[in-house]
């Protein structure tokens, strides 16, 4: 193997803390009787990220040339070109609450420990795949999961084996891990791992010298290990290379109304608005906030999407109305029955609408449900984004259905749901778009792609595509502003 006539005469060691901006989600790949994803868990029943879970997002992020140089590549053809890996990664573990790493075998009270006692029922995430009629499909889009709470911290370290004393590999990890598209676990397009980079210390040993040798050779494994990092202060990396992702920023503020349902109902109301608890950090130290109102980036995609799907099909020119004389005309002379007809229209008006559709899969992917060889990563990033519950106000508004000949009230028929009033309230919606470059070699967005993306951006600043649940009562209608790139947006 090459690797073997290298001499790694330097070790670069870095130590990382990051805390999670929004839910996280790394499943197990078990289910239980609440949920159908648990959280992978220590020995200790909390939460982690498998140092896998790490080096496989770093080593797709880098691109595939910088990455064979670090973590190696097996040449079945040729096996002396075969190359090994150089660097390590640990498990990032979870800080706990006195500011330390939990690792070992520890004894946590989960019942009367006012902090650990929230890890005993991780919040869980209701989804459902909505159709191009925008209702609920009926072949298994009903799922839910368990999500890791915002603002969860973890630590974890980097060992890269190395011949130079500056070794510009680590310089591209650290980059990346820094940027806004390092993400971990699933969910990443729906909400999901958007990490912060609280700490990171860097230091770099020469082991020909004695007394880096003794440094090395002391160090211990603990991610706890305070004496091997003493005086070594954080660092921010100098990023000197372009993005490949446009930054679209949407600052929202509600005309009104708004409810993102939870699915569940409480004393007062029989709809409610979905709420999580999240961690915030002072002097080091975590304390958990409660019922926050959180605005489930899944949501935002799913209007997103649905309204792209319709203005891709408006500047392609393509209209229902079009697709049905088109194919009337075409089948007149085959006698078709009436049911054979509208078979064979659905079929049609299909192909342009949902993952079919080309805007929506470019941009979107397509989960395959239906097809496992039409499955594709979308290239949209979105983030959950969480409204401090004293910045808005709680209303029980009720709601009866009315007899058309009566003029009473339908027996049953009486429900009330819980809205936030957020007017006066801004908030930014964060949304990254793949730029998909040439130099990439990935292909380039067909023609009207982003034209749609962009243009279902400001339908929503206008008011034209309200947000949440019940938009047909007048709810989730707001106004704002657009930037791509922290310029304005303007429409082509």
């Amino acid at each position: 193997m090459k690797n073997s006539k290298n001499i790694y005469q330097y070790r670069h060691l870095v130590q990382i803390t990051l805390e999670a901006k929004t839910p996280i989600a790394i499943s197990s790949g078990e289910r239980d009787f609440i949920t159908d994803a648990v959280i992978l868990k220590d020995i200790n029943g909390l939460p982690y990220i498998p140092g896998t879970s790490i080096a496989g997002v770093i080593r797709h992020g880098i691109g595939h040339k910088k990455s064979n140089d670090l973590f190696g590549y097996n040449d079945r053809k040729k096996p002396e070109d075969s190359i090994g890996s150089n660097i390590i990664f640990s498990n990032a573990l979870m800080i706990g609450k006195d500011g330390k790493v939990i690792e070992g075998l520890q004894q946590i009270d989960f019942i009367n420990d006012d902090f650990y006692n929230y890890f005993l029922a991780l919040p869980i995430r209701q989804h459902n795949s909505i159709n191009s009629k925008g209702t609920v499909r009926t072949d298994g889009g009903k799922f839910d999961e368990q999500v890791v709470y915002k603002g969860t911290r973890y630590l974890f370290e980097i060992e890269l084996l190395s011949s130079e004393a500056e070794d510009k590999n680590l310089n591209n990890i650290i980059n990346f891990i820094h940027s806004d598209e390092f993400r971990i676990g699933s969910g990443t397009r729906i909400g999901f791992g958007q990490m912060e980079v609280i700490t990171c210390k860097q230091r770099s040993l020469n082991i020909k010298e004695e007394k880096d040798l003794e440094a090395y050779i002391n160090k211990s494994s603990s991610l706890n290990n305070n004496d091997f990092w003493a005086n070594i202060e954080s660092e921010s990396p100098k990023v000197t290379q372009a993005t490949n992702w446009d930054k679209y920023k949407l600052s929202l503020t509600p005309d009104d109304f708004f409810l993102f349902g939870s699915g569940f109902g409480s004393d007062d109301a029989d709809m409610t608005p979905v709420r999580e608890s999240i961690i915030i950090w002072e002097d080091g130290k975590p304390q958990f906030k409660d019922a926050q109102i959180l605005i489930p980036a899944s949501s935002i995609k799913g209007a997103i999407s649905h309204r792209v799907a319709y203005h891709y099909n408006r500047l392609e020119g393509v209209h229902a109305d079009i697709i049905f004389d088109e194919l009337k005309s075409k089948l007149e002379e085959e006698n078709l029955s009436d049911r054979e007809f509208n078979k064979k229209l659905k079929e049609q008006y299909e192909k342009v609408v949902g993952e079919n559709n080309t805007a929506v899969r470019e941009l979107f992917g397509a989960s395959g449900m239906q097809d496992d060889t039409k499955q594709e990563r979308g290239n949209v990033l979105f983030s959950d984004l969480f409204i401090d519950n004293k910045e808005v106000k709680e209303k029980i508004l009720n709601h009866v259905s009315i007899d058309r000949f009566t003029g009473g009230a339908i027996d049953g028929a009486l429900f009330q749901e819980e809205v936030v009033f957020g007017e006066n309230v801004t908030f930014t919606l964060d949304i990254m778009v793949n730029k998909l470059e040439e130099a990439q070699n990935k292909k380039i967005y067909s023609e009207n792609v982003i034209n749609a993306f962009e243009a279902t951006l400001t339908d929503i600043t206008n008011g034209m595509l309200p947000l949440g649940g019940g938009v047909n009562r007048g709810h989730g209608s707001f106004s704002g502003t657009i930037t791509c790139n922290d310029k304005p947006l303007k429409l082509n």
